[in-house]
């Protein structure tokens, strides 16, 4: 969001084109991975990851930008958001990534829980 206006919007979900784990299984359940660990045993993508490759996808500058989300960014996450140069991260609910946390605070990102 800049200017007060929705530049793109993202979500948890496989590559276009490609089958979901609901359709061919899970691998991180099979294994039994925890959560925060292991992000490249998924076919998805992350909600951050999405909205920046779509903003990128339609030509959107996402310098300076805030960042809504449902949950704290992970460390795969926040090192795009860095990258991106999102100034600000709005979330819903925690997410246990202590170096995601050390990382934001070190580029400066404003991280902030939405309270209703």
């Amino acid at each position: 969001m800049k200017d007060k206006r929705i530049l793109a919007t993202g979500y948890n979900g496989v590559p276009t084109g490609i089958r979901h784990c609901e359709d061919v299984g899970c691998l991180r359940e099979t294994l039994a991975v925890k959560p925060g660990e292991k992000h490249e045993l998924c076919r998805g993508l992350h909600a951050e990851q999405n909205v920046i490759i779509q903003a990128a996808y339609y030509g959107i500058m996402t310098q300076g930008t805030t960042l809504y989300s449902t949950h704290k960014p992970c460390i795969i996450c926040s090192k795009m958001v860095i990258n991106a140069g999102v100034k600000k991260i709005i979330y819903l609910n925690g997410y246990p990534d202590p170096l995601a946390d050390e990382m934001l605070a070190e580029a400066h990102i404003e991280v902030e829980r939405f309270t209703a």
